[in-house]
């Protein structure tokens, strides 16, 4: 190829300081930091939350299988590219990849912290450093803000300061304070992220009960198979509620909960729509559900043989394919060995267009 593939979804791991450093100083004495707990490593303790966020298994990506744990990694020891931006271009040509949008790791998490007050103080910090982070190399390194929505105005205020700081997007928390996303109470909000070219982002682990892991039923690899359903839930709650419709330039992204369920998905959502919007009280749309889904909702994923298979079930604009670096689940640095396998029957266009043209395209990044 004489183009490179761009990840829709890579990571940063939070460094030590992030939170510490960057917080409103009335924060800083509950600000989230590392801390090394025998058995568990170097972890990251978040005041009001219970469980901490292992550094190990967040920074495991190129770990054999049978090598990956929960615990037991030291920071130093981790991918330094995850928080030292020096190093992550070295480690994007390792893998083939010309770019990456960079969400966060520790701040996947706080997305479900229930003090909406500290989330934002959190989120804002988290900003200021990774604004520091993407400016080593902003046409490889593409920055997305994160927002806590602790009321519609705020929302709005957030991205526009989100735009000024050179972020391209942003990410949402799967829950806001308020009313859930389907209030029109939102349509102010929808209304400034078209105005202000800002796509939103609705990440896996980010929605209350996402994370099942520690009441799985059954053995816990089976909660693996859970953590997409957050993100089904939001995809379907906007669709159904007629936000797409009232805002027919909106687009969304759902991040790394895959995207070959999606024509099923889609499917499904028409017939629960044609046989049983009447006695289940849903609203009228004027299109059918699949519709608005092909034309507003952009998938990522990473080791998805079956998006591939499906793609021309799907808008040609709609799946866009991430390496999910320096996570446990990434495709580094084997990113080009897994697309060749997985695009071999596509056309060169439709290759291109889902491993780069999409993301470059909805983020508006040179070609």
């Amino acid at each position: 190829m004489d183009w490179r593939p761009i990840s829709a979804d890579s990571h940063i791991t939070e460094p030590p300081n992030c939170y510490v450093d960057h917080i409103d100083p009335a924060w800083r004495d509950k600000a989230p930091h590392v801390v090394n707990k025998e058995g568990l490593g170097d972890i990251y303790v978040v005041d009001g939350m219970k469980t901490p966020v292992p550094m190990g298994l967040v920074a495991a990506a190129g770990v054999a299988p049978q090598d990956i744990r929960l615990g037991g990694a030291k920071f130093e020891d981790l991918h330094r590219s995850g928080w030292d931006p020096s190093c992550r271009l070295a480690d994007q040509d390792k893998d083939g990849v010309g770019a990456e949008i960079i969400y966060p790791t520790v701040g996947m998490m706080l997305c479900n912290h229930p003090d909406f007050d500290y989330k934002k103080a959190c989120f804002d910090a988290y900003n200021r450093w990774l604004q520091s982070y993407c400016s080593h190399a902003p046409d490889r390194l593409i920055g997305l803000g994160q927002t806590a929505m602790r009321s519609v105005e705020e929302g709005i205020a957030d991205l526009e300061r989100i735009k000024a700081m050179g972020f391209r997007g942003v990410m949402m928390p799967g829950n806001p304070r308020d009313k859930d996303y389907d209030d029109p109470i939102y349509d102010p909000f929808w209304e400034a992220a078209v105005a202000l070219e800002m796509p939103l982002s609705f990440h896996i682990l980010t929605s209350s009960g996402d994370n099942t892991m520690t009441k799985p039923r059954g053995p816990k690899i089976n909660s693996f198979l859970s953590i997409i359903r957050g993100c089904q839930d939001i995809m379907g709650m906007l669709v159904y509620s007629g936000v797409f419709e009232r805002h027919p330039k909106l687009r969304v992204v759902c991040v790394e909960a895959d995207a070959g369920w999606a024509p099923h998905f889609m499917y499904r959502m028409d017939h629960a729509y044609k046989r049983h919007r009447y006695w289940m009280k849903g609203k009228e749309l004027a299109r059918l559900p699949s519709e608005y889904f092909r034309e507003h909702i952009a998938l990522t994923f990473q080791d998805d043989w079956t998006a591939f298979q499906f793609a021309d079930m799907l808008d040609p604009n709609q799946l866009m394919w991430a390496s999910d670096f320096p996570h446990s689940d990434s495709t580094w640095p084997w990113s080009r060995d897994v697309i060749a396998e997985q695009t071999a029957h596509l056309s060169p266009e439709l290759r291109k267009r889902i491993l780069r043209d999409n993301v470059a395209e909805l983020y508006k990044l040179a070609a």
